[in-house]
């Protein structure tokens, strides 16, 4: 009878009038949620309630995903979801959904294949139209306010002339994998893909600037990382130039800041002088360890030195009184300003360096031309301060003296400027940092990054882990997002690099745990992404690609290959085995996308496993 009903109002409009929907957000434990708890937009959150109300009422479901230090997800509050016409036609005609993409990042995943499906691109803010039964129909990007009015207008249109056809058209079948193989790799097979993926990598190349491909510049941290080991097992020449070349020019121009320490997320041209102004956990933790790791590997103590801001600045500016690690820092400053935090004008430098300072500091860091960005320079370079020695008529050691002078000058000014911060404590991110602060300490012997290793590592056992199941943050009421196999993956590596830092059984065996727990709750003859899905789940994939972080497959492949021996666990070695030989169409058709799956595959025949009963 209540289906009945409900199903004569949707038709007919004029039997029962919805309770309005009012806005959620307000004092969200997501510091991005919580920002747009004051639009006039009447945002739900993610949950149960959301999808029945938009089951119940007939209506599509409108998705907007973003994140905290997302620029143009903040462009689009201020057009759009500020709006009062707008607001008022999307809470009217659809259920609005807001999502923190850091706290929900399978159903951001799921998202993104969809809007990378349908329009050939994705990104952020991710905005996507849902049936009731939670079938994506049409995804967008960013949309100036008129563009996106009139698209809200047509589908909605489109949904009240023909709900069942677009319904039926958004339903789509998900292909199943293969499934597990059998517990052997095919050596011949392994060693095909490494040469492919080596050719496509150098294919690639930017042989002028370095990094991959021809436009923006992201680190990709996963094919680098596997570079380097095939470089450090094999040698070639070709590698180590491009490699050398990549890490040279990331550490030297824009995407480095040079002031204050740490990475920004990419840069917005090839020649990595225009950063995208917000800066990750993840980003900072994954390089600091490929810069640490090709410092050892290549002899490089600059590549030392890269590693070692990185850390120092994500220990003294990302980590909270707790002992983890923030998410991010936004790209735009407290006034609304793309990255006027780290630009500075000519009558600021003036002001606040001394007259040699000045003159030095406009030379070494090329802040000589036309200020670059609308706030000013953007301190960068590759300092040759012999060359400005000479110039100058200075000796080395004062140049040097009056260039640290100047920078520590321009950071205290900076510490000053105001900054927002992502506040969240991810497990899986700090999972990532935990294995960069735990490996350093290891190799440098130094007490700050093992304290800082420790007091990662405590948050997470202490808050995110209940001896049973991990969760991926909390808030003052609990657990909040859902836990998904990256934050086990990362978790268990984190953890494992801390055991061999401290050779301590007891917290080897909660590694242990944890990578238990993964296997059981993320395989299923493929992987799944998070065990519970408000949508359509897809089904479970053979093999997972890299992204911005390496395949969370492939990074619990090798804890689970590190872990086996030391436990003494000849199935667990098995399983690992059977998973990784599976999915071979799709790493064979585009290797360069697959680093760390192949990278475990090297591992897992270079393991040797003392055999146990079973």
């Amino acid at each position: 009878m209540r289906l009945l009903f409900i199903t004569l109002w949707w038709f007919t409009g004029s039997v029962w009038a919805a309770p309005a929907l009012v806005n959620q957000l307000a004092d969200h434990p997501s510091p991005y949620l919580a920002l747009h708890g004051t639009d006039p937009v009447a945002w739900q959150d993610w949950n149960v309630q959301a999808t029945q109300v938009a089951r119940e009422q007939g209506k599509l479901l409108y998705i907007s995903i973003g994140y905290f230090s997302c620029h143009w997800c903040h462009v689009m509050q201020r057009e759009s979801y500020k709006n009062p016409k707008i607001a008022e036609f999307l809470n009217k005609n659809f259920i609005p959904v807001k999502v923190d993409r850091e706290l929900e990042p399978a159903l951001d995943a799921q998202m993104i294949d969809f809007v990378e499906a349908t329009q050939g691109r994705g990104g952020w803010p991710l905005n996507v139209f849902l049936t009731p039964q939670g079938h994506p129909l049409y995804a967008v990007l960013y949309l100036p306010p008129a563009n996106f009015e009139d698209l809200l207008i047509r589908l909605h249109r489109l949904w009240q002339q023909d709900p069942q056809r677009l319904a039926d058209a958004a339903r789509r079948e998900a292909a199943s994998g293969e499934g597990p193989g059998i517990p052997k790799l095919a050596p011949e097979q392994v060693a095909g893909y490494t040469r492919n993926l080596v050719t496509m990598a150098l294919q690639h190349a930017d042989d002028i600037h370095g990094g991959f491909g021809s436009q923006n510049k992201f680190p990709s941290v996963p094919q680098l990382q596997f570079l380097l080991n095939h470089y450090s097992r094999q040698g070639d020449d070709n590698i180590l130039e491009i490699l050398e070349l990549t890490l040279d020019q990331m550490a030297a121009h824009g995407l480095f800041d040079h002031i204050g320490g740490g990475f920004f997320r990419y840069t917005v041209d090839p020649d990595w002088e225009t950063p995208h102004f917000e800066k990750m956990l993840y980003d900072n933790a994954l390089l600091a360890r490929l810069f640490l790791r090709a410092a050892v590997t290549l002899s490089r103590n600059d590549y030392l030195a890269v590693a070692r801001r990185t850390l120092d600045f994500m220990a003294a500016e990302m980590t909270d009184d707790s002992g983890a690690l923030y998410a991010s820092f936004s790209a735009v400053d407290d006034q609304d300003r793309e990255g006027a935090y780290y630009l500075w004008d000519d009558e600021e430098l003036m002001r606040v360096l001394s007259d040699v300072e000045y003159t030095l500091a406009k030379r070494a860091w090329r802040m000589s031309d036309a200020p670059p960005f609308e706030y000013g320079y953007l301190p960068m370079g590759d300092v040759d301060v012999m060359a400005i020695a000479q110039e100058f008529g200075r000796t080395e050691a004062e140049v040097t003296v009056m260039l640290q002078s100047a920078q520590r000058k321009l950071k205290a000014v900076r510490k000053r400027r105001g900054l927002p911060a992502d506040s969240k404590l991810l497990a899986g991110w700090n999972g990532l940092a935990l294995a960069s602060f735990a490996e350093a300490a290891r190799v440098l012997n130094e007490p700050r990054y093992r304290e800082a290793a420790r007091g990662i590592k405590d948050y997470l056992l202490s808050k995110l882990w209940d001896g049973h199941s991990l969760h991926r943050a909390v808030g003052k009421d609990g657990a909040i997002g859902q836990v998904v196999l990256a934050d086990y993956a990362y978790v268990a590596e984190g953890l494992l690099a801390w055991s061999e830092l401290t050779d301590d059984v007891d917290e080897l065996r909660v590694a242990a745990d944890v990578i238990s727990g993964a296997w059981r709750r993320f395989y299923d003859r493929g992987w799944i992404l998070a065990e519970h899905s408000l949508i359509a789940q897809p089904a479970p994939q053979d093999v997972l690609m890299d992204g911005p972080m390496p395949a969370p497959s492939g990074v619990l492949a090798m804890a689970s290959l590190s872990i086996a021996p030391r436990i003494k666990d000849a199935r667990l070695r098995d399983q690992v085995l059977s998973a990784l030989n599976s999915g071979h169409e799709q790493i064979a058709r585009n290797p360069f996308w697959f680093a760390t799956h192949i990278d475990a595959m090297i591992v897992a025949q270079q393991t040797v496993v003392a055999d146990t009963p079973k």
